[in-house]
């Protein structure tokens, strides 16, 4: 179907209702706005959708919920025990989010799938751990993680609490893709399949179960010294403000204050540009609670609480934002001394991605702990917990991306704020118990291993021609096979689209073991950067690091650095 024919069928036909067809009879003399809106559709990659809420399939909204629901119980119905294992469902603070969480429950239910529901906002790590604990055949998230506003989204996991797998992807998109016209799709009625038993409303003991199993992974002596920490906390309007707060008291963390303006759950984050932990914005209302209780630390959660963000006091009483390897590392450490301490490290491995610092190699180098790289998304980590933890015997303790997303344990596997900021202040508790902040314990660890700093851009290619643009910014560099800047001594490139490894010193060809990838990624002698575009945004995301003498002088090397590729990036834009 044309652009015109699309328009003209989603805003006079009776299938969709009245505020569908109204939004878009207010564009009918705007043909650039009705171009966006049907030029082309959200397309499910990474195991999900993210889009602008409004009408047209170059947006979410109830239908396009309803289409993806729609394929992704076919799928379903084609596994074994599929429908009788059945779905479950969560919902995070944005706009709409019950809404289209009912969408896809009744979509499911009608198809004859079994459909759990959550009973209130969940966050990512509770839908996660509520797949493996109902033993469902997979689950799904009404979520726009950190976006702005405007967004929602739609995730998908699979029987075991991971998002869902490449080969299950790929099935779904093939199914709906089949699917032009949205008006054959069957509307099934939520509260009759509510009313009927086909669809179930979970009560609290999933949360508790949940809070019950997280619990034990903080170290056992952490409440005999917990009540000397100060802490702020914001859930940034978002689903952690049922379980950070609750998950810290029962740990005896008695000084904690929470942001009053940011603690009520809104997708409008009226107080916040953007709900993003890494934005500086976001801690404005927490550092100004923090200077007036003298707080040593300040936690934040994004909307759907897999997002963690630390701020931490210097000796200047000023409040220091940490980035997603800091906080990864600091986590890591952690983890490593108190399962050191218990005997607890034998077969033990972590994961992180080939974007995250490699501070972390060097680490469990030193504990003798096994370590993977995986490709960016928790999806692959979750990948590497099934293969070796399920299937072998080995046992996984930590894994994370440096966006700010970490997970301790197996219980889940998706990124898990809340476990995250149990096991940051536990971690901040222990240092100020031994007369030392998060950020001398930082200040150590680099001592230990080496002074790694890591920073990214991202490069904005907004409207229809900003995939295409990435596709000639993607294809050039892969092209030109790591001799593309001339101004920085590149020793090695790897092309993870086709699976290859260029020694630019001695001039050979190795293959990469991960899955094929659109990602570039260029060493140098004292550090790397890496390229690729956002599976989510219009964007090409950059990310850089360097390994110095000291963090400032990582830190200057860096700016050159963004510099130099930025400037050759823009070139080709």
């Amino acid at each position: 179907m044309t652009v015109e024919d699309l328009f003209a069928q989603w805003s006079t036909n009776g299938y969709f209702d009245k505020e569908t067809r109204e939004e878009l009879q207010k564009d009918t003399d705007y043909p650039d706005r009705i171009r966006d809106r049907f030029y082309t559709e959200l397309k499910f990659g990474t195991a999900g959708i993210r889009g602008v809420m409004g009408a047209g399939i170059n947006r979410i909204n109830k239908y396009v919920v309803r289409r993806l629901s729609f394929g992704i119980a076919k799928l379903l119905l084609r596994k074994e025990g599929g429908a009788q294992k059945g779905v479950v469902i969560g919902y995070d603070s944005r706009n709409n989010s019950l809404e289209f969480a009912k969408e896809a429950a009744a979509m499911f239910a009608g198809e004859g799938i079994k459909v759990y529901l959550h009973n209130e906002l969940s966050p990512v790590p509770v839908l996660s751990f509520s797949i493996r604990k109902l033993n469902c055949a997979a689950g799904v998230m009404i979520t726009a993680s950190h976006n702005s506003k405007e967004y929602n989204g739609y995730k998908a996991y699979g029987c075991d609490g991971a998002q869902m797998s490449l080969e299950d992807s790929l099935e779904v998109t093939n199914e709906i893709e089949n699917i032009v016209n949205y008006t054959i799709l069957p509307i099934y009625d939520y509260e009759e399949l509510q009313r009927t038993g086909k669809i179930t409303v979970l009560d609290d003991s999933i949360k508790e179960a949940y809070l019950n199993t997280i619990i034990k992974l903080a170290d056992s002596d952490v409440t005999s010294y917990s009540d000397k920490l100060k802490l702020v906390y914001t859930p940034v309007h978002g689903t952690g403000s049922k379980y950070v707060p609750e998950i810290l008291k029962r740990l005896g963390f008695t000084n904690l204050y929470v942001v009053p303006e940011q603690m009520e759950p809104n997708g409008d984050f009226p107080t916040v540009s953007i709900p993003n932990p890494e934005d500086k914005g976001v801690y404005s209302l927490a550092i100004e609670l923090a200077k007036k209780v003298g707080a040593n630390l300040i936690l934040a959660t994004d909307p759907d609480a897999d997002r963690t963000g630390v701020a931490v006091r210097n000796s200047e009483g000023e409040y220091i934002l940490l980035n997603g390897n800091q906080i990864g590392v600091l986590l890591l450490n952690h983890i490593l001394e108190t399962k050191k301490q218990q005997n607890l490290l034998d077969k033990s491995f972590v994961v992180s991605t080939v974007v995250s610092t490699r501070m972390t190699e060097e680490m469990c180098k030193a504990y003798n702990v096994n370590y993977t790289d995986v490709l960016t998304g928790f999806k692959f980590i979750g990948e590497q917990i099934m293969q070796r933890e399920e299937n072998g015997n080995e046992t996984f303790i930590f894994g994370f991306e440096e966006s700010y997303g970490y997970l301790a344990g197996s219980y889940a596997r998706d990124k898990d704020a809340v476990a995250s900021c149990m096991l940051i202040a536990s971690a901040a508790a222990h240092f100020k118990a031994n007369g030392q902040t998060l950020l001398e314990g930082l200040q150590e660890i680099y001592e230990k291993y080496g002074y790694y700093y890591e920073t990214q851009i991202s490069i904005s290619l907004k409207g229809e021609t900003g995939l295409e643009k990435m596709g000639v910014i993607m294809n050039t560099l892969r092209a030109e096979k790591g001799n593309n800047f001339t101004q920085q001594h590149i020793i090695e490139f790897k092309d993870f689209e086709t699976s290859k490894r260029y020694d630019l010193i001695n001039n050979t060809v190795t293959d990469i073991l991960l899955p094929s990838s659109d990602v570039l990624y260029y060493t140098l002698d004292d550090g790397w950067f890496c390229i690729r575009p956002s599976g989510t945004e219009p964007k090409i995301k950059v990310y850089f690091a360097n390994k110095a003498e000291s963090i400032s002088t990582a830190k200057k090397n860096l700016v050159l650095l963004q510099q130099n590729v930025k400037s050759k990036i823009m070139e080709l834009v």
